[in-house]
């Protein structure tokens, strides 16, 4: 086979050890088909990692591959990144070839398999915008842990027979939060409790005071102070990134706001967006290539004629759920394009595939969005009802005459 990288390497990342191989030719005396392997072993400190960087600098190493193993790759992938022309390669793409499962092996077929191109590079994105994956994927999960805990609220509420929860929409609203506090401490009067309501909540006293009508002991007490001092804490540290990410996101503020004039994205999931897919779309080469990416389009898997499955695939989860929250928005957002796209599969492909079709219109249009540099035009809510009128027009009259109707029709003016 064609040799595509004259000097590379394969990396096998563990936790502890890093097993390198650099492939290069022989000396000039030999064949030129003939190739040589170096095989080496380093620690991940980062003593042995710098020392690695030296030993593929002095070997004329241009092209560097490694394994996506957990978090393990990255600080290699940071220290090797200002030196070499890195490939973080899915390990199912290079594991299956049977009877090559050791480390030494691993990492010489990875380099082999580099220098003859045929190796596939993932997408990482540059540090500024792994350092913001960083920030909001723990601000997800602070948001996530923060969700347990009012649930477990609500649970401690059914156990003293409070029922605030199926009178208020939100019990950490303003007004059930000024409840739960004088719960925790001590009130048990069901008419001052209701006169604690505030804004539209007012109007709903009598049911309050009927709701509240319970059986706080000492016990559901601490525990229910208890939980609302957790859930402060978990606001009081999303606020701490939220400031974070705002500061971090300051180069990027021209698309943040382009990306916010798409129905259903406001300036969070616009930060989650972007921390995803990085605000350089080259690295796609077209929409397509980006919702295949982050696999919210159909599966390709046909054989001898016959369609197999459309599955999504596995992609990037947490670009998924901020885009399953955005289109579900979308979807709700009135005379808007995506409200109408997701009527029209719903019906003949059920909720679930239609808010992935809302989810791949989005991010196309977010790609163009961010390559064109151009705000959002929604296409409208008839947008599906201008294609083919002419057809339209004749199945509707098909369908009076076969009621019985004699149609004819007229143009209205314009």
């Amino acid at each position: 086979m064609r040799v595509v990288y004259q000097r590379c390497g394969g990396l096998d990342v563990h936790k502890k050890t890093v097993v390198a191989c650099v492939r290069s030719p022989l000396d000039a005396s030999t064949k030129r088909s003939e190739r040589s392997s170096e095989v080496r072993t380093f620690a991940t400190t980062t003593r042995d990692l710098l020392q690695l960087f030296d030993w593929l600098s002095e070997s004329g190493v241009s092209h560097v591959a490694m394994e996506s193993t957990g978090v393990y790759w990255r600080p290699v992938y940071s220290i090797l990144e200002e030196g070499f022309e890195l490939l973080l390669v899915n390990a199912r793409h290079v594991k299956n070839v049977p009877g090559r499962k050791t480390d030494v092996k691993d990492c010489e077929w990875m380099a082999q398999l580099l220098e003859h191109g045929l190796l596939r590079s993932s997408f990482v994105p540059p540090k500024p915008i792994r350092d913001l994956r960083d920030l909001t994927r723990y601000r997800r999960v602070l948001i996530r842990e923060r969700g347990h805990h009012v649930n477990r609220i609500a649970k401690t509420l059914e156990l003293a027979n409070i029922k605030l929860g199926s009178v208020a929409t939100d019990i950490m609203g303003k007004s059930g939060r000024a409840m739960l506090a004088a719960l925790s401490a001590g009130v048990d009067d069901p008419d001052a409790l209701a006169d604690l309501a505030q804004g539209l909540l007012k109007k709903k006293r009598d049911a309050l005071a009927q709701a509240l009508t319970g059986r706080m002991t000492d016990h559901y007490a601490f525990m229910l102070r208890q939980q609302l001092h957790v859930v402060d804490d978990y606001d009081r540290h999303i606020a701490e990134f939220d400031a974070r990410i705002e500061e971090c996101m300051r180069p990027f503020g021209e698309e943040l706001e382009l990306m916010q004039t798409c129905p259903g994205i406001r300036e969070r999931a616009a930060q989650d967006i972007l921390a995803e897919i990085g605000a350089d779309m080259t690295r796609f080469p077209s929409d397509a290539a980006l919702a295949s990416w982050a696999k919210v389009c159909p599966g390709n898997n046909a054989s001898a004629g016959k369609r197999l499955s459309g599955a999504t695939g596995k992609g990037n989860n947490w670009l998924r759920a901020t885009l399953n929250q955005v289109a579900w928005a979308a979807s709700r957002t009135r005379r808007s394009y995506y409200s109408a796209l997701f009527r029209r599969l719903r019906s003949r492909r059920g909720p679930k595939r239609a808010i992935v079709a809302v989810e791949h219109a989005i991010l196309i249009a977010i790609w163009h969005m961010l390559t064109k540099n151009v705000v959002h035009q929604d296409l409208g809510a008839d947008y599906f009802d201008r294609q083919n009128t002419d057809r339209k027009r004749r199945r509707a009259v098909r369908r009076l005459e076969k009621l019985g109707y004699k149609v004819t029709l007229e143009e209205a003016a314009a």
